[in-house]
């Protein structure tokens, strides 16, 4: 993975690589977070989403967003637990949430079980699976109608809300976001569904400029894929475990550090008879012992946390409390940018 902001920079200053026009840049104001597919990495995401708030209290601005890239369920064990995290209320920053291809699968699904064919080739069981229900590993008809009838029973109303109100596309400045990407020479607004969600050769091979830069997920890569005309984040994260978060302010776009690193480096903490420890601020609850519970409880003074989904969450706590209670070292440590930075 790219390491300091020079080597993002670089790829904006290759002749080969660039046309005359300016370089791309975000509205003044606007950090965007961009967010590659998850696929049921439940973990993974919660401990991002914590990483994120620490990267707003430690480098404020204006206008936060962050934009998710679709590929939300499947092939991953907690598809239904990623939805939980994102239907959350409360939640900051500003968040957008576009659709993935196998999203159209489960919806599909619902009004024809006979999709389940195709979408147990896409990691669809695995998703049944988080919603509580036992797909056999092939199904028959009469099994497929009754999975489906399960699983809109099973759904709770807020995750159909979310699947249903999805995006396709979201612009801002020179960056259109997307899950797959666009078909070559055909206007964005003319773009079919079906293209922005699959499309793969035809887009990735195109060596020209699209009318934005397009900043995509859909075709996994082991690291970023920083391009004069499209950026691609999906780094595999139901596989690699490694969720990629891009951050795109004004004309710099740089990566957090991997979120893996970030969480095993985090100050070791005590906690304190004040500290509020809330379910919301864990990753998966039912994986950690400080977090077996329901609801919220007072941590006992001194108490030193060996789970470091929980340290996370106490620091992300903490810090937009008062950051003031850190010293340079410690912040340092806490910081989504110090391996980006880093020379």
């Amino acid at each position: 993975m790219f390491r300091t902001k020079a080597q993002f920079d670089i790829v904006w200053k290759l002749p080969s690589l660039r046309s005359d026009r300016p370089p791309p840049r975000g509205p003044e104001g606007t950090r965007i977070y961009a967010i590659g597919d998850v696929h049921g990495r439940a973990d993974l995401l919660a401990l991002l989403l914590l990483q994120i708030e620490v990267d707003i209290v430690l480098h404020p601005i204006s206008r936060p967003i962050a934009v998710f890239l679709g590929d939300y369920i499947d092939r991953g064990p907690d598809s239904k637990e990623v939805v939980d995290l994102l239907v959350m209320s409360g939640r900051t920053p500003e968040m957008v949430f576009l659709k993935g291809n196998h999203e159209t699968f489960l919806l599909h699904f619902l009004k024809n079980a006979a999709v389940l064919d195709t979408w147990r080739q896409y990691g669809g069981l695995e998703t049944l699976s988080s919603y509580g229900l036992k797909p056999p590993i092939n199904p028959s008809l009469d099994e497929q109608t009754r999975l489906a009838h399960d699983l809109a029973n099973a759904i709770p109303e807020s995750h159909r809300r979310f699947f249903q109100t999805l995006k396709i596309s979201f612009v801002c400045g020179d960056f259109l976001f997307v899950h797959a990407g666009l078909r070559p020479l055909i206007p964005i607004q003319q773009q079919t569904e079906d293209d922005l969600l699959w499309i793969r050769d035809d887009f990735l091979l195109w060596n020209k400029e699209f009318e934005k830069i397009v900043v995509h997920g859909h075709t996994p890569v082991l690291e970023p894929d920083i391009r004069f005309n499209r950026i691609n984040i999906d780094t595999g994260a139901f596989a690699t475990g490694r969720l990629t978060c891009m951050t795109i302010e004004a004309a710099e776009i740089m990566p957090l550090i991997d979120v893996r690193n970030w969480v095993s480096e985090l100050p070791d903490i005590e906690i304190s008879g004040s500290d509020l420890i809330r379910s919301e601020d864990f990753s998966q609850t039912e994986s950690v012992d400080e977090a077996k519970y329901t609801g919220s409880r007072k941590a006992t003074s001194g108490r030193p946390v060996s789970s470091r989904d929980v340290v996370a969450a106490i620091h992300a706590k903490r810090l937009k409390e008062d950051a003031r209670r850190y010293d340079n070292d410690a912040l340092a440590l806490l910081d989504p940018r110090r391996q980006a930075d880093a020379s």
